[in-house]
């Protein structure tokens, strides 16, 4: 399965005085089996590009192919795509409103049809990929858990319609840091055990350092940088002229460096620090 925008543009307002190009002439691909960050800074077009993956905005120009089909065309089923591309909003536990937590997961699969017992098995497998007790979902309401706990019956209602692709926008905002962490470990699993494509809007350097393999960058509406991750962090310069930095521990590094430490600059992630200064003391003593 791929996803294609072929030169997608999207205009708030057309045709009067608040008009604003939000997405700009967007030629862009995306594969099965990707794990793709998108950053920039807030008002870049992230979320309205995002929501162009599975059909809830259209473009105003160009087109957008979800699985060879054109978004834009009426007789294509909106259902069918969103079936296959989940889209996990900002502060998504705001769109809970079952009873019970398993009420919630199933809401999804029963829209599409699926029998009891393959609505039970979905919730069972969603429940798991999260860290979501099954056991208390259908007796427990979701009102009565945690902001962490809500957020991951969130995402294991979206995951339970068994997507190809997982749209997510800043999934861990206003989490704690054990509750970051968590919600993006499962992320990161089920992309590796179930080959799901997954697209994560963060503002969190560090996060899109450790987790994604492939980086986009926006400005303005347009994506401005399209490589591996490693590589876009290496134009340092360039993203803190749009208002972006690079993960602390590279600036650590590169301060380091600067002191006349003899350490690589292409340092991204806190685990790649700690091997490379290790090497580097070890160097040192001998």
């Amino acid at each position: 399965m791929q996803i294609k925008l072929d030169n997608t543009s999207y205009i708030y307002n057309k045709g009067n005085k608040f008009e604003k190009r939000a997405l700009d002439q967007i030629n862009l691909e995306i594969n099965q089996g990707e794990f793709i960050g998108l950053i920039g800074h807030t008002g870049s077009g992230k979320s309205t590009l995002v929501q162009h993956l599975n059909g809830l905005m259209l473009p105003t120009e160009g087109k957008v192919f979800i699985d060879g089909k054109n978004s834009s065309d009426k007789k294509v089923s909106k259902t069918e795509i969103r079936k296959k591309v989940g889209l996990v909003f900002q502060y998504p536990e705001y769109q809970l409103f079952e009873d019970t937590i398993y009420n919630d997961i199933a809401f999804g699969p029963k829209n599409i049809g699926c029998s009891e017992e393959e609505i039970e098995e979905r919730v069972r497998w969603a429940c798991e990929m999260t860290g979501v007790d099954f056991k208390e979902a259908k007796e427990l309401s979701p009102f009565e858990l945690s902001g962490g706990q809500k957020r991951r019956v969130a995402i294991a209602g979206v995951i339970a319609m068994k997507p190809k692709f997982l749209v997510l926008d800043e999934p861990t905002a206003g989490l704690d840091p054990i509750g970051r962490e968590e919600i993006l470990s499962e992320i990161h699993r089920l992309y590796k055990e179930e080959n799901i494509t997954v697209i994560l809007i963060s503002h969190s350097m560090e996060d899109v350092a450790r987790l994604a393999d492939r980086l986009l960058v926006m400005d303005n509406g347009r994506i401005i940088m399209d490589d591996k991750t490693r590589e876009v962090f290496k134009r340092s310069q360039e993203l803190k002229d749009i208002g972006l930095n690079i993960p602390q521990v590279t600036e650590f590094m590169n301060a380091f460096q600067a002191k006349g430490n003899e350490v690589r600059e292409d340092i991204y992630t806190v685990e790649e620090a700690f091997l490379e200064i290790k090497n580097y003391l070890r160097g040192q003593r001998l």
